[in-house]
């Protein structure tokens, strides 16, 4: 009986063996270190072709530098666009005062209608010599078709000359004032108010 059993035994070992494989197992790949090699490697190759590549510098930015204020002279003022480029204040260069009526004074009657030439002694006190284009300009009141008559002469400054102008007298009865100052060249009227020059005249 037991030596069936060894006999037994025996064969089941022979049928082992006989069915082993001939080549050994090989393990399983880790998948995960797989995959982590490769990534290193992916990695090593664009640091290398980054470093390959000679990156191309920026302009370089610069900065405005600001420009300092520009200083503004203070110039002194008047109206008359000759007199500020000659830097002479008007009141210095233009003035007048009045000296009398020369003809026709204060409450003269005249009839409807009628002409008449209103003449004024006045005195150059500015600093400015007149000449040609200094005259008389209207003021307010009533103008009654006043003409100024031109400047005829020089005057220098502290000399006196006489200016006219020729009137008509309104057609309607009443009392009537008319006011004048003077004017130079450009324009500029100067003379203060003390110094308007004014004719009345009564229309009978």
């Amino acid at each position: 009986m037991k030596t069936k059993q060894i006999i037994t035994v025996l064969l089941i070992a022979i049928i082992l063996t006989a069915c082993a494989p001939a080549t050994p197992v090989e393990p399983t790949p880790d998948v995960l270190a797989i995959r982590t090699s490769a990534a290193y490697t992916v990695v090593a190759e664009f640091t290398l072709t980054a470093a390959s590549f000679t990156s191309t510098p920026l302009p370089p930015t610069e900065t405005p530098t600001p420009e300092p204020p520009t200083a503004t002279a203070t110039e002194a003022f008047t109206t008359d666009p000759t007199l500020a480029a000659l830097g002479t204040p008007a009141a210095l260069c233009d003035d007048y005062s009045f000296t009398a009526d020369v003809t026709i004074p204060d409450g003269t009657t005249m009839t409807a209608g009628q002409e008449f030439v209103k003449t004024w002694k006045i005195k150059n006190t500015g600093n400015c010599t007149w000449g040609a284009g200094y005259s008389l300009i209207y003021s307010y009141g009533e103008k009654m078709n006043g003409q100024p008559v031109p400047l005829a002469t020089v005057v220098a400054p502290d000399g006196e000359v006489d200016v006219s102008i020729n009137f008509k007298a309104p057609d309607k009865i009443g009392e009537y004032t008319s006011a004048w100052q003077m004017v130079n060249p450009t324009g500029f009227s100067f003379g203060t108010k003390e110094n308007i020059l004014y004719v009345k005249i009564i229309v009978q």
